[in-house]
């Protein structure tokens, strides 16, 4: 994208939108032979009656990715594809949306699934509110039972939390939108995602988006099923990813942060600070007298998470609850690490390595 600057109140009046307009779905996909059929099915079998395209952007897999996407290109002359040797999402969206050719443009995941009415309703909202960007809800899902567990503390606000398309909410406008029905004008007014921004893609573009005049809506209406990291190690490495890149848009947009984004930094460090200072204590270099002080940030996050995980939806029974204990203090733990990476260093070349480890693997 040439230019990501636009005149402030460009995206604040978009021209009318077509009844039924033409559809593009644009999807990036790296290593997702277990789930990347599944999500083009429920496109193709949206009940919207509209044109339609799916272009997926290719990155270099290591599984049978490419195989099952050829076959789906081949059964159905809407699906296309397209390379993305560097595998980074922001880039594959960029070139899936250069290829595309729709004036709507709807963010797909290979790990998400869209209810059959997402379409259809998803246009109803971007018509009726002249907005620029319209997102719903998602709803994580699991198939074994630790990736259950993993789910519910997606599900749960002591999870993620902030976001509304976490939570059933209100319709209205909104920060951001998980995934997005986008006008094209909007994206291309606002020279589409950041390519150097490897994860929070969706904030920092919608940002601009509503920098611009744009309008984001918060559509409740909209359900997308989400299948998250399937173990600890992946949660951990995706979580670490997302916290360091949340940093460095903290550290451009410092005025635009919500104060949520400190949270799992703030623990981190409470936590660190604790284990130092009890190893003082415990070689006689600090009086004990200073526990209640000193100790305060694991007591208060302990009695925190226990009561966070007596509260996540679907899970019952011990082995169920510890198990979303354990994802809740994973995702926690490497978020805040990453973010604190972030700020004392950017993020560099951070990227979420689960799915290529697990292909490896």
């Amino acid at each position: 994208w040439e230019d990501c600057r636009v005149d402030q109140t460009s995206l604040s009046e978009l021209p009318p939108l077509a009844e039924l307009p033409a559809v593009s779905y644009v999807m990036p996909v790296l290593n997702e032979e277990g789930y990347l059929e599944e999500a083009v099915r429920t496109i193709l079998a949206q009940d919207y009656t509209g044109e339609k395209e799916i272009v997926l952007a290719m990155g270099p897999s290591t599984d049978r990715t490419d195989e099952i996407a050829a076959r789906l290109r081949d059964d159905d002359p809407r699906v296309r594809l397209v390379a993305n040797p560097g595998r980074d999402i922001p880039i594959g969206l960029n070139l899936a949306i250069e290829a595309s050719r729709h004036p709507v443009v709807i963010r797909v995941d290979a790990h998400s699934e869209l209810t059959p009415d997402y379409t259809r309703l998803g246009i109803e909202a971007l018509r009726r509110e002249g907005a620029a960007n319209v997102g719903g809800i998602m709803r994580a899902a699991g198939r074994t039972p630790l990736q259950q567990a993993i789910a519910a503390a997606y599900n749960s606000p002591y999870g993620l939390g902030g976001g509304a398309y976490h939570g059933d909410g209100t319709p209205g406008p909104a920060e951001s939108a998980y995934l997005g029905i986008f006008r094209r004008e909007a994206v291309e007014a606002v020279g589409g995602y950041d390519d150097g921004i490897r994860r929070g893609e969706d904030w920092e573009l919608n940002l601009r988006i509503r920098r611009a005049g744009g309008l984001v809506w918060f559509e409740p209406s909209l359900g997308v099923t989400y299948w998250p990291r399937a173990s600890f190690g992946d949660l951990a490495r995706q979580f670490f990813a997302t916290g360091a890149w949340r940093a460095v848009l903290v550290r451009r947009y410092p005025s635009e942060t919500p104060w949520r984004f400190f949270a799992p930094g703030t623990l981190v460090l409470g936590l660190a600070l604790s284990i130092v200072m009890l190893v003082l204590q415990l070689a006689g270099a600090l009086p004990w007298a200073w526990w209640p002080v000193v100790h305060l940030a694991p007591l208060a996050y302990v009695c925190a998470v226990l009561f966070a995980a007596t509260r996540l939806p679907g899970l019952r029974g011990p082995a169920a609850r510890f198990r979303g204990l354990a994802s809740l203090v994973t995702m926690h733990l490497s978020w805040g690490a990453g973010f604190l990476f972030g700020i004392a260093g950017g993020a560099r070349r951070t990227v979420d390595k689960s799915r290529i480890d697990r292909a490896r693997g």
